[in-house]
């Protein structure tokens, strides 16, 4: 049974959303501010965490980050959940790690099948083992482990996938409809910009390795060994 941690400091929605969780043959864990959120996720080890923008305590922006930031969570998907559905709200979600976004009010079937998209991809494993070395890059398949000169590199699910997707197809250029297809592997309802901020992050955890990174103008992106 897959765990999802709800923080959420709306004890009626937790509750509802819980409830939904549970009739889909999911375990909850219930948090209603951002301390104790963050105190649950690192002691509960959950699959998935529905996050509340707005939380006492600490802003749900912040506790994504400390999550991501772990090497003990930065491997767990975020939905965040939120009232405020303006694009820079979704931006800056993303910007912090998370990997998906939910606007209030919003249907408990719609939020149920977005956290089984989330999971699905997260859960989704390499057929076949192996490293993949592109230049100073090492992408360990089996470990789920990415190095740059030797060097670990942190990252999120969703940046690991769209690492994968770019990796595997050197010097094929990908679009942004493709990418969202790809790694997020459902209809996204934003727009194809989510793409460009997960790859700057992307590209920034890379380092020096994030310059093989290229933007094809206009179309998409490719990685291209330098």
């Amino acid at each position: 049974m897959q765990t999802v941690l709800i923080i959420e400091d709306e004890k009626d929605l937790a509750e509802l959303i819980a409830f939904h969780l549970e009739k889909e043959g999911f375990r909850s864990v219930l948090a209603a501010d951002g301390i104790s959120g963050l105190s649950e996720a690192r002691s509960a080890n959950p699959d998935l965490i529905l996050l509340d923008l707005m939380l006492p305590g600490m802003m749900g922006t912040e506790l994504c980050r400390l999550l991501k930031g772990s090497e003990k969570t930065a491997g767990i998907p975020i939905i965040m959940l939120t009232a405020k559905g303006e694009e820079i709200d979704r931006v800056v979600g993303f910007e912090m790690g998370a990997d998906d976004y939910v606007v209030k009010p919003f249907s408990t079937r719609e939020l149920m099948l977005r956290v089984r998209a989330v999971l699905r991809r997260n859960g989704e494993k390499e057929l076949q083992g192996g490293t993949i070395c592109i230049g100073e890059l090492a992408i360990d398949t089996q470990r789920h482990l990415v190095s740059v000169s030797g060097e670990e590199v942190l990252l999120t699910s969703t940046e690991y996938k769209l690492l994968m997707n770019l990796a595997e197809r050197v010097g094929r250029v990908q679009s942004r409809e493709i990418l969202l297809q790809n790694v997020w592997g459902y209809n996204y309802f934003g727009d194809t910009r989510t793409v460009d901020t997960h790859l700057t992050r992307l590209r920034t955890k890379l380092g020096s390795a994030g310059d093989m990174i290229k933007t094809v103008r206009g179309f998409g992106y490719k990685m291209e060994q330098t």
